[in-house]
């Protein structure tokens, strides 16, 4: 059976199909034969099993991998809920245009396609290479302190612009998607996300982002208290129907959150297997997760953040990170650094000799 939510005429819909297990005893079995004692592989085991499912084969390989960064701008980030200045997010651009972030670096060296998509910079780059113009809004989001970020037609906008690209990506024959993000004060809006959907207390869902100091906390948390305080028609936190959860990424979140939440809807419905990165990627797949709880089948998470809030995010999800080294710097690095894992766990799956094959003998 799909899953399909009911959600506004607004928002675009996506039909996504659970993981058929029936599989899982041959791929399994499959598994126990390779020359190693059981579960002697621990979480690749686990990987080798959900790419096989995803894959609906023995054989699971990953072809043409993609990271897709999305970048926007939040009209909060005046107020002082960053360390950094908005104009970070359109220098940033440029240096991921000039092939010199840490993503870039991670891509090159996993083998990825890096594709950057403008959803809604301060900034006007003109036509470039390497860039897609997926611009909702010329001057990013609204500021949430004052009303909503973007109207519900902007986020369905934003929403299906992710959707366009996935589609194009499925096209180049890619099966394994990572995301990533830039926007200054987006750590923010993904504050108020996790909080409005999980029900978890603010304060446990806000962190220093790129580096506040106490006082910055201390400003950022309340900043954050007092933009739930003037919506007062907001649904109760942690208690969120498909249809809230997407009111609530119109008021509070940005249109690189809203671009990244209809690709991996789009991408758990053609069957591609999600690589999710951090703290703001995940606050995107809450909302994906509302809408259609079945993307989670697809979803492979690669690390654990060191911003606050990403391991509460991961708990209320009760997914398993594949990593965990103090990483915080966005952009996806975390689930390019994550890729080589699922190529080994293919790889086993491929190339490792069965106790047949081998001539050795099995645990008697």
């Amino acid at each position: 059976m799909h899953s399909v939510a009911a959600v506004s005429p607004v928002f675009p819909r996506f039909e996504i199909a659970p993981l058929d297990r029936a599989p899982s005893a041959d791929l399994q079995h499959k598994i126990d034969q390779k020359t190693k004692p059981l579960g002697a592989l621990g979480r690749l085991e686990t990987l080798a099993l959900q790419l096989g499912l995803i894959q609906r084969s023995l054989s699971p390989k990953l072809v043409n991998p993609y990271v897709l960064v999305c970048a926007g701008d939040h009209g909060a980030a005046k107020a002082g809920v960053s360390a950094f200045p908005q104009d970070v997010t359109w220098q940033m651009v440029e240096n991921f245009l000039a092939g010199g972030a840490a993503i870039n670096v991670f891509a090159r060296q996993s083998g990825m396609t890096l594709v950057v998509a403008d959803a809604g910079v301060a900034h006007d780059f003109g036509p470039r290479d390497g860039l897609v113009d997926a611009k909702v809004g010329a001057g990013g989001t609204a500021n949430y302190l004052e009303g909503a970020a973007m109207s519900e037609a902007e986020c369905a906008t934003a929403m299906q612009h992710g959707a366009r690209l996935v589609r194009e990506f499925t096209a180049a024959g890619c099966n394994v998607l990572a995301f990533g993000e830039m926007g200054i004060g987006n750590t923010a809006a993904a504050s108020l996300l996790t909080h409005c959907i999980t029900g978890l207390p603010l304060a446990d869902c806000v962190g220093r982002g790129t580096g506040l100091d106490d006082a910055g906390l201390e400003r950022k948390r309340a900043l954050l208290a007092q933009a739930l305080s003037i919506w007062p028609q907001r649904p109760a936190a942690g208690k969120v129907s498909a249809d809230d959860a997407l009111r609530v990424l119109a008021r509070f979140g940005g249109f690189e959150i809203a671009m990244l939440a209809g690709a991996m809807l789009a991408a758990a419905e053609a069957r591609i297997t999600l690589l999710i990165d951090g703290f703001i990627v995940t606050s995107a797949l809450l909302v994906a997760q509302q809408v259609s709880p079945a993307v989670l089948d697809y979803c492979v998470f690669a690390h654990c953040s060191n911003e606050a809030g990403h391991r509460r995010q991961l708990d209320w999800l009760q997914a398993r990170p594949l990593l965990d080294m103090g990483l915080r710097l966005g952009e996806g690095t975390g689930a390019a650094l994550a890729l080589p894992l699922l190529n080994a766990a293919c790889a086993f799956m491929n190339e490792m000799a069965s106790f047949e094959s081998a001539g050795v003998s099995e645990k008697s």
